[in-house]
């Protein structure tokens, strides 16, 4: 084979005792099934989503580093309150990342497997922080011959997250869009996405410099959560669009229920007879991340016709199906150094990754400070 005897595999655990713990994992590569492939990784990027699995709600100020030079052990305390909702991980050591690319070193009999031999690839499948990865051949996405493992790593999560939503957003009768944490690397792919294709969107962020990293690219409509004004900026951003749809990364405090409220004023301003149950116009939230893991809170100022809940991508990608999906990553690859363009502060090691000053850097999930983990870069 192709492959080291004993690549390492970076992993979660959670002990009985309350704490999480990071660790490199000597695993062993079997040989492809007909239908699979072995993948070199040489890139895979640190969402927020891995970030969740990688250091759940661990107390990352109080981390501690022990193990030795070549086996570091990271560990961390876990808050009491937060164990019960982490019961099922208990002594399961867990493997990370979502995505990745790498270089084919291993193929199957299939002619799907072969077709792939010697290719770089994008991967999507979990267990993406690990030196080689054994995959279906399906599983795996060609890139043309001139695209690096870094420019394709992301080539999954956040394209495809900001290709659903604009079909979401079709899907249900929608027209416009509202997006937080804009600045994200995420969101200036639907920013591309939707000034290329005349969707309006109403991009919130948090400070005045995520807002010019936007409005760099060509955003017209920026509000800052932060601005004295920002419900007045928001009505009027959501009366300019038409947005009656949004998805929101944070999760926690007000805002969900203020976008809600902004689009039922947007909506009031332009009626002509008053109903005591609000617009019919129906209004829709979807959170789709946790950067705020406080309670949600709202006051319903906003009738009777609306809706709050949860979105993911990968259910969105089972219903519409392989054909579907086909399409959808046709596209990325088209537009991997344009729309879906990624780009990262900084490449780490799998050592590294498991440095506490790097850890708190990551953990922060910081606007311009995306980290990408190569598993096969020197130690």
């Amino acid at each position: 084979m192709a492959h080291t005897e004993n690549p390492l595999e970076l992993r979660s655990l959670v002990t009985p005792d309350g704490m999480l713990e990071l660790s490199l994992v000597p695993t062993v590569t079997p040989d492809p099934a007909a239908d699979e492939v072995v993948v070199r990784v040489e890139g895979a990027p640190i969402n927020p989503s891995d970030i969740g699995l990688l250091l759940g709600p661990a107390d990352i100020s109080s981390i501690a580093l022990g193990g030795t030079a070549d086996r570091p052990i990271v560990t961390a305390p876990i808050p009491p309150g937060a164990m019960k909702i982490l019961a099922k991980r208990v002594g399961q050591s867990m493997a990370v990342g979502n995505e990745g690319a790498g270089r084919v070193v291993a193929a199957g009999s299939s002619a799907s497997a072969q077709a792939l031999m010697g290719k770089m690839v994008a991967l999507i499948g979990g267990a993406m922080y690990t030196q080689f990865r054994v995959i279906k051949a399906a599983d795996a996405m060609a890139l043309p011959d001139d695209v690096t493992a870094a420019e394709g790593a992301a080539a999954f999560v956040n394209p495809l997250t900001a290709l659903a939503m604009v079909e979401t957003m079709r899907l249900e009768g929608h027209s416009a869009l509202v997006h937080t944490a804009a600045a994200s690397n995420l969101g200036q792919m639907l920013n591309k996405l939707c000034l290329a294709e005349g969707v309006g969107l109403v991009n919130i962020v948090r400070s005045e410099e995520q807002a010019s990293i936007l409005r760099a690219i060509g955003a017209p409509h920026v509000v800052n959560s932060t601005s004295p004004g920002f419900m007045n900026d928001l009505v009027a951003a959501v009366t300019t669009t038409g947005a009656t749809l949004a998805f929101d990364a944070i999760g926690g405090g007000k805002l969900p229920g203020q976008i809600l409220t902004a689009m039922e004023i947007a909506i009031s301003q332009t009626a002509t007879d008053y109903s005591r149950y609000g617009s019919s116009v129906h209004k829709q939230v979807y959170i789709y991340g946790s950067l705020d893991p406080s309670p949600t809170e709202f006051s319903r100022g906003f009738g009777m016709t609306w809706g709050m809940g949860g979105w993911l991508i990968f259910p969105f990608l089972k219903k519409i199906g392989p054909d579907g999906l086909q399409k959808l990553q046709a596209r990325v690859a088209r537009e991997l150094r344009t729309t879906f363009a990624s780009h990262y502060s900084r490449e780490i090691s799998l050592l590294e990754a498991l440095q506490p000053d790097i850890i708190t850097a990551y953990a922060r999930r910081a606007t311009g400070e995306k980290f990408l983990l190569n598993p096969n870069k020197a130690q």
